[in-house]
C-alpha cells in the first residue's frame, strides 16, 4: 500500500470497495424489483416484512469480517504474524457459531418470527417462506461477509471487488429465472438470493486458499482477548445494519394502521432503495478502513486524517448528486416498482423519496465517521454513533413525528435522528481519547 500517493490509493480501495457494496445492496434490490413484477402489492410488503431478518445477518457478518479484518490489519502493519492467524481463526470460530443460530432460527422460528415482524393472512405464507430459507443460509451470508473483508485487507480489493459483483449478477440472472420461467414465486426469489453469497466465497477461494495469503488458519484455543477484540471493533458495523432493520421493523409497525399492506410496499421501494445510497458509503467507509488502519498501526497521524478527509468529501459530493436526482425524478423512479399501477402507492412512495432521502448527507457522515473510529481502535465513540442511529433515538424520534404528523413524521424521522446524531460525532470526533489526541494535529 505504502507505494502509492494517498490519493491513489484511497482512489483504488474505495471504488472497488463502494462498486462491491453497491453490487452486494443489489441483492435484495433485485428481489424487490422482481417480486414486484411478479407478486404486485403483497409480494412487495411480504418481502418487506422479510427484509430485516438479512440485515440482522449481513450486519452479524460485517461486524465478524471487520472487526477481524480491522485488528488483522493492525497485526499485520506491526509484523505479528502469530496474531494475524490467531484473529482469523477466531473469526472463523464465530462465524460457525451464530451460523448455527440463525438455522436453528430458521428450522424453528420463522412462523412467530414471521407473525411477530407484522405479517397478516394475506402475506404470511410469502414472508415466512423468504424468513426461513434467507436464515438457513446465514452461512453463506457471514461467510462472504468475513472472506470479502479479510481478503481487502489482505492486500486484494479488487477480487473483493469480483466476488462482489459476480454474486449479485447471479443473484438478479436466477431471480428473474426462478420467479418467471420456473413460476417458483417469492421462494425463488430468496433462493436466488441465498446462493448468491456462495457464488462470492467460490470467487475468491483461489486467495484465501493460497498458502501465500497473509491470513491462515491454525490450531489454537478459544481466547477471550481475541473474541472481545473482535466483537468491539466490527460492532459498530453491525449496528450500522441493525438500525437498517431496526427502522425498518419500526416503521412497518407504524405504517400498518396508518396505510395498510399498501403503504408497507410504499415504503419498502424507499427502504430498498435506501440500502443502496447506504451501501456506497460504507463501501467508503470499509474502502478506507485497510488504509487508516495500517497508517494508524505505523503511527502516522497525518496520513490518518488524510484518509478521513478524502472519505467525508466524497460522501458529500454522492449525496448531493444523489439528493438532486430522487427528488427530481421522484415520481418515475416509484413507477418502476409500481407494477400495479396503484395511485395510493404511487402518491405515498413519491411524498416518501423526497422527504426520507433529506437524511443521507447526515446518515453518510455517520456510516464515515463511525467506521474511521474503529479503524483506530476508538470502540467507544462508535459504539454511541451507532447505539443512537440504531436504538436509543430512532425508536423514540419515529413514535412521536408518527404521532404528530402521520406519514409526515415517519419520512422526517431519519432526516432528523441523522442530523442530531451527526452533532454528536462532530463533538466526539473534536475531543478524541488521551492516547491518540496528536492524531487530530
Amino acid at each position: 500500500m505504502q507505494n502509492q500517493k494517498p490519493l491513489a490509493e484511497f482512489s483504488h480501495y474505495v471504488s472497488l470497495s463502494v462498486f462491491g457494496m453497491i453490487a452486494m445492496s443489489c441483492y435484495i434490490l433485485a428481489d424487490t424489483f422482481f417480486v414486484a413484477q411478479g407478486l404486485g402489492t403483497n409480494g412487495l410488503a411480504a418481502l418487506n416484512l422479510a427484509v430485516p431478518a438479512y440485515n440482522f445477518i449481513h450486519g452479524l457478518g460485517l461486524m465478524l469480517g471487520m472487526g477481524g479484518a480491522t485488528k488483522f490489519s493492525i497485526y499485520k502493519s506491526q509484523g505479528e504474524e502469530k496474531n494475524s492467524n490467531s484473529i482469523y481463526t477466531h473469526t472463523l470460530y464465530l462465524s460457525a457459531f451464530f451460523s448455527l443460530i440463525f438455522m436453528a432460527m430458521g428450522l424453528f422460528c420463522s412462523e412467530p418470527l414471521a407473525r411477530l415482524l407484522g405479517a397478516d393472512a394475506a402475506v404470511f405464507e410469502m414472508t415466512n417462506t423468504y424468513l426461513k430459507v434467507m436464515l438457513l443460509f446465514a452461512p453463506a451470508f457471514i461467510l462472504n461477509d468475513v472472506f470479502l473483508c479479510f481478503v481487502r485487507n489482505d492486500g486484494n480489493p479488487r477480487l473483493s471487488m469480483i466476488a462482489t459483483v459476480s454474486s449479485s449478477l447471479f443473484n438478479i440472472v436466477f431471480d428473474y429465472v426462478f420467479i418467471f420461467p420456473c413460476g417458483m414465486g417469492i421462494f425463488g426469489a430468496i433462493l436466488a438470493t441465498g446462493l448468491a453469497p456462495v457464488v462470492g466465497v467460490v470467487v475468491m477461494a483461489p486467495h484465501w486458499m493460497r498458502k501465500q495469503k497473509g491470513f491462515h488458519l491454525i490450531r489454537t484455543r478459544i481466547q477471550a482477548g481475541m473474541i472481545g477484540a473482535n466483537l468491539s471493533l466490527g460492532f459498530p458495523s453491525l449496528l450500522a445494519q441493525l438500525s437498517s432493520g431496526i427502522v425498518m421493523i419500526t416503521f412497518n409497525s407504524l405504517i400498518l394502521p396508518l396505510e395498510g399492506n399498501t403503504g408497507v410496499a410504499a415504503y419498502g421501494v424507499i427502504a430498498n432503495i435506501s440500502l443502496v445510497v447506504l451501501s456506497v458509503y460504507t463501501g467508503i467507509a470499509q474502502g478506507a478502513q485497510p488504509l487508516v488502519s495500517q497508517a494508524y498501526g505505523q503511527n502516522r497521524p497525518k496520513a490518518v486524517v488524510q484518509f478521513l478527509r478524502y472519505s467525508m468529501l466524497s460522501m458529500l459530493a454522492f449525496s448531493l448528486v444523489v439528493y438532486v436526482i430522487l427528488f427530481v425524478f421522484a415520481d418515475p423512479i416509484a413507477r418502476i416498482f409500481n407494477a400495479e399501477n396503484s395511485a395510493a402507492l404511487q402518491e405515498i412512495a413519491v411524498t416518501g423519496l423526497k422527504l426520507y432521502f433529506i437524511s443521507i448527507p447526515f446518515a453518510g457522515f455517520n456510516i464515515v465517521l463511525s467506521t474511521h473510529f474503529t479503524s483506530i481502535e476508538r470502540a467507544i465513540p462508535a459504539h454511541i454513533l451507532s447505539l443512537l442511529r440504531s436504538l436509543a433515538l430512532v425508536l423514540p424520534m419515529a413514535i412521536v413525528l408518527s404521532a404528530l404528523w402521520g406519514m409526515t413524521g415517519i419520512w422526517l424521522t431519519l432526516p432528523v435522528t441523522e442530523l442530531v446524531v451527526a452533532a454528536l460525532g462532530l463533538i466526539l470526533y473534536k475531543k478524541p481519547s488521551k492516547g491518540l489526541k496528536n492524531q487530530y494535529t
